[in-house]
């Protein structure tokens, strides 16, 4: 009995082996989407608001889900630089590092290094940790076009943790160096240089005198431009690239973060910024021509901010333009020879509140179910001091907290402008922190299998690594 054990095991253990071998480098292309901030509770909502109860995200549709745990070298809760630069290295670091080892730090005592008002860093050269490579450069290296696409600035955390390294993520003048060939601090891990990069942040690539941030008086824009890229800066030029004549291409749409969704897609406000779905889709047209094949980040950066600030629509309607970024990508490549990742890199402390009945507007006031009692104790639509309260509440921010509750029985919550409730005041609106819990992840595609469980962001790292071959 012990010797057929003993053989069953030894079977078992080679049928793994085969079948990790197998999936080493069955993805020729990669797309890696990241929800900054999209907790659990920003998915199930925006599930609610767009599709009801019964339906189903994109996102929802891909075959493997996960669990992810995000805490950093230091931090139970993290910040988007490590925990972005964990997915994209596999390595944990310190809050405010973007792609350095485990020993770096962001500080100088109590000090960052870093001018916040100027974007300046002042991290030091040598003694303070390393670079460590990421699947942008990894790819990059193996021959592969690569990219990243946001609706923040292309120096933001999320994004810089593709493509460069540094001690504190507000360094963002030498971030955007960090990617701009001839600058005098192009980062050669990136050989030719990213493929596509589509966001804001201009003012990071523009000198002072020029209207930007840059004290060292560079026009990275022009440095761009003469190291054979495109370059576009508002919506309309960007409709107007043809991906099959354009071999590089960086369009900066605002000199800060891109526009909410919300207000973008409103034809009064006349933004003229491209969608993230128009982005994405031109991204892997471009990058698809490759016949080594590529990888590319698409974030939805502004989700993140919404959920900072209180405001739960604008949080939700990003949400769902990342997910039809995710539903337009998913349109136009083939699942056979490429691996579709989408996850977060953090929670925040949003929740849904009250036992609504089915059908209550998500952002709306809770309406209570149809019987007086769940689990024996009383279903209430108002709180203890009899006023309304809504579905959608913030454990802690920036928005109401009195005394005394404002009466929203009049109150339009479904406006966009209306801030939810928090549980603890933090002062000004878009203090809200980010939560310690862990988020979703879903996958489909090539190379999907080891996507299951509930694991270590560090350990996404190493699947869509094995995955590419790399």
């Amino acid at each position: 009995m012990k010797t057929h054990f003993k053989t069953c095991a030894a079977a078992i253990a080679l049928i793994g082996a085969t079948s990790s071998a197998f999936a080493a480098g069955e993805a020729t292309n990669v797309i890696f989407f990241l929800g900054d901030g999209m907790g659990p509770t920003s998915v199930t909502a925006s599930r609610i608001y767009k599709y009801g109860e019964t339906g189903q995200l994109t996102m929802e549709s891909l075959k493997r889900t996960a669990r992810i745990k995000t805490y950093s070298n230091d931090a139970q809760t993290t910040d988007s630089a490590p925990s972005m630069a964990a997915y994209m290295t596999g390595v944990k670091m310190n809050n405010e590092v973007i792609s350095m080892s485990a020993d770096t730090k962001a500080y100088n005592g109590a000090t960052p290094y870093v001018n916040s008002a100027t974007g300046d860093s002042t991290c030091p050269t040598s003694g303070n940790g390393t670079a460590v490579p990421t699947l942008l450069e990894l790819s990059k290296a193996a021959g592969k076009a690569v990219g990243a696409v946001t609706t923040t600035r292309i120096t933001h955390a999320t994004p810089a943790a593709t493509y460069s390294h540094i001690c504190h993520r507000d360094g963002e003048n030498d971030i955007a160096a960090q990617v701009v060939p001839g600058s005098g601090k192009f980062n050669a891990a990136l050989g030719s240089g990213v493929d596509v990069l589509l966001g804001g942040g201009s003012k990071f690539f523009l000198p002072t005198a020029a209207g930007g941030k840059r004290t060292d008086g560079q026009d990275l824009t022009a440095l761009l431009k003469t190291a054979g890229y495109t370059y576009v800066n508002t919506g309309t030029a960007f409709k107007a690239i043809d991906p099959a004549a354009t071999g590089k291409l960086v369009g900066l749409f605002n000199k800060d973060h891109l526009n909410y969704e919300l207000d973008r897609a409103k034809t009064a406000n006349n933004i003229d910024e491209p969608s993230l779905a128009d982005m994405t889709e031109k991204a892997i047209k471009i990058l698809q021509k490759n016949s080594k094949g590529y990888f590319l980040m698409v974030e939805g950066g502004r989700i993140d901010h919404a959920l900072h600030g209180t405001n739960a629509k604008r949080a939700l309607e990003d949400t769902i333009a990342f997910d039809d970024a995710i539903k337009r990508a998913l349109g136009l490549v083939d699942l056979k020879n490429t691996l579709i990742v989408v996850t977060a890199d953090h929670d925040h402390t949003m929740t849904i509140n009250g036992y609504a009945h089915k059908g209550n507007p998500i952002l709306g006031k809770v309406t209570d179910i149809k019987q007086t009692t769940v689990q024996g104790k009383p279903v209430l639509a108002n709180a203890a001091d009899s006023k309304p309260y809504t579905a959608i509440v913030f454990g802690n921010g920036g928005g109401p907290r009195k005394a005394v509750r404002d009466d929203l029985t009049s109150v339009d919550t479904t406006a966009d402008d209306y801030i939810q409730e928090v549980g603890i005041n933090l002062g000004s609106v878009g203090n809200e922190t980010h939560g310690g819990g862990d988020v979703m992840l879903f996958a489909g595609g090539a190379g999907n299998a080891g996507f299951k469980g509930t694991m270590v962001n560090t350990k996404v790292f190493s699947l869509v690594k094995s995955a590419l071959g790399l």
